[in-house]
């Protein structure tokens, strides 16, 4: 082997390293606002909503909370066109700037005592800005993640998008516990709860920085050279890639309210009906983070495996099972059992995590990938995902039931069986199918077990590098 092509090979490893941190890196962002936010509601509710009893407070916190989920799908809608028509890492970068907006705007707004109704008014505008900026992130991480990962380790590649997410609620959940550890609760209350999110604001520059460093994937630039690249990608994704988006909304449905109920909710519901103390919960919380993170490449690299499929059915099966017994383990209100429940729940949220992103990535055509994985995720986030934490604490307060999660979870586990049964095995696919290099016209995409080999982009060379 020459010593050109050997450095060539040495630059995809090197490029390919650099995406999955770039890919990575907004997700952790993201996620360690959007945290932030949820772990913090108690407080919030005292700063933004000081007249509500302590029940309507905390929901008036979780309605403002879900009204950043009804506007992803219009973030999904932008953030997806301008990545099918103009390229994945133009949305890495945009997206990330407008989060970093947002999350600034928030860690700025006076109290309710300073300003009186224009805090909750501005607090809603920028958890607006910041659901935007959430409807294009998922779909331009994980389609670029997804293009730029080998073939054979698909899975594990695009696992790491979800690491990052993790990651930043285990930054979160530190923050957190580090706030209510070192700072009284009326300096907390005063100034302490805008120090989280200003430092998102850094934490956005970098990996700005690092997103502008990297190259398209070479599934994009093929429709490039090729000169496919649709002009209406969001409108053809919802045409021709119908059935794909509704699996895709099943699946991350399943994901997403998975998700919600362990690293988000658990937290306030270990604090509000357990009775734990505030960093014990947030330790917990913390040792959720950690389970997930040493779990979720492993469930990926199975998934390259055995398949997607029997990974996610595992998951789901053990959700549907598990649910009451861990809830109500948790419920003795032990540390001890709850660390126990938290930990076997965080297992199953990390199994789902590591193999739903190239999942759903797979399901697309390179044409439309990256406008179908954002229209299904932000529905299935703004229809179900977003509103858990409202229902949950709205149902206990009406019903009386500290086991309503542990339904929710049960009702949730159902949807991704049936979900799942219905997809396609995808493993191991090629990504750029005979409809991406036809003019648009030709029809809709082939079923995945009738795709087309696409034409060899050199990425079997960074496996090894990989």
């Amino acid at each position: 082997m020459t010593s050109a092509v050997l450095a060539d090979e040495r630059a995809m490893g090197k490029g390919l390293r650099t995406s999955v941190v770039a890919g990575s890196i907004g997700v952790l962002v993201h996620w360690f606002d959007w945290a932030v936010y949820a772990y913090m509601a108690t407080t919030m509710a005292k700063v933004f909503f000081p007249e509500e009893d302590g029940t309507a407070s905390l929901l008036s916190v979780f309605a403002v909370f879900a009204i950043a989920f009804f506007v992803r799908p219009i973030g999904s809608v932008i953030f997806g066109f301008l990545g099918d028509r103009f390229g994945r890492r133009t949305t890495l970068s945009l997206v990330i700037v407008v989060m970093a907006a947002g999350t600034l705007m928030l860690a700025l707004i006076p109290g309710h005592q300073t300003i009186g109704i224009w805090a909750p008014i501005l607090l809603i505008v920028a958890r607006v800005i910041q659901g935007i900026a959430a409807g294009g992130e998922f779909g331009s991480a994980a389609t670029f993640l997804a293009e730029y990962s080998p073939a054979r380790r698909r899975g594990m590649g695009t696992s790491w998008l979800e690491v990052g997410s993790v990651l930043g609620f285990l930054l979160a959940s530190f923050v957190v516990w580090l706030l209510h550890a070192t700072l009284a609760d009326d300096t907390i209350l005063a100034w302490g709860w805008r120090l989280p999110f200003l430092i998102t604001v850094p934490l956005a520059l970098i990996g700005l920085f690092i997103r502008l460093r990297v190259e398209d994937t070479l599934e994009y630039r093929a429709l490039e050279e090729q000169n496919t690249v649709p002009a209406s990608p969001v409108t053809e994704a919802v045409r021709r890639n119908g059935l794909q988006i509704l699996q895709t909304i099943g699946i991350e449905t399943f994901m997403n309210c998975t998700f919600y109920v362990v690293l988000v909710y658990l937290l306030t519901y270990q604090e509000e009906i357990v009775a734990l103390p505030a960093d014990d919960a947030a330790l917990l919380s913390t040792i959720a983070s950690l389970v997930a993170i040493a779990l979720i490449p492993l469930s990926g690299m199975v998934s390259d495996r055995v398949g997607r499929k029997p990974v996610l059915l595992t998951a789901a099966v053990l959700l549907i099972v598990a649910a009451i017994p861990l809830f109500a383990l948790m419920r003795t209100g032990t540390m001890s059992a709850g660390f126990v429940a938290t930990a076997l729940l965080a297992a199953i949220l990390a199994i789902i995590l590591g193999t739903h992103s190239s999942t759903v990535a797979e399901l697309f055509p390179t044409r439309t990938r990256q406008s179908g994985l954002s229209i299904a995720y932000s529905l299935a986030s703004a229809l179900f995902a977003g509103t858990l934490p409202y229902i949950n604490t709205w149902l206990i307060d009406l019903t009386g039931s500290e086991m309503v999660p542990a339904y929710t979870l049960i009702v949730v586990g159902l949807v991704g069986l049936v979900t799942i049964l219905t997809i396609p095995e995808t493993r191991g696919i090629d990504l750029l199918h005979e409809s991406d290099l036809a003019p648009a016209a030709a029809g809709a995409s082939a079923p995945s077990s009738q795709r087309e080999s696409r034409p060899a982009t050199g990425r079997e060379s960074e496996v090894e590098a990989w």
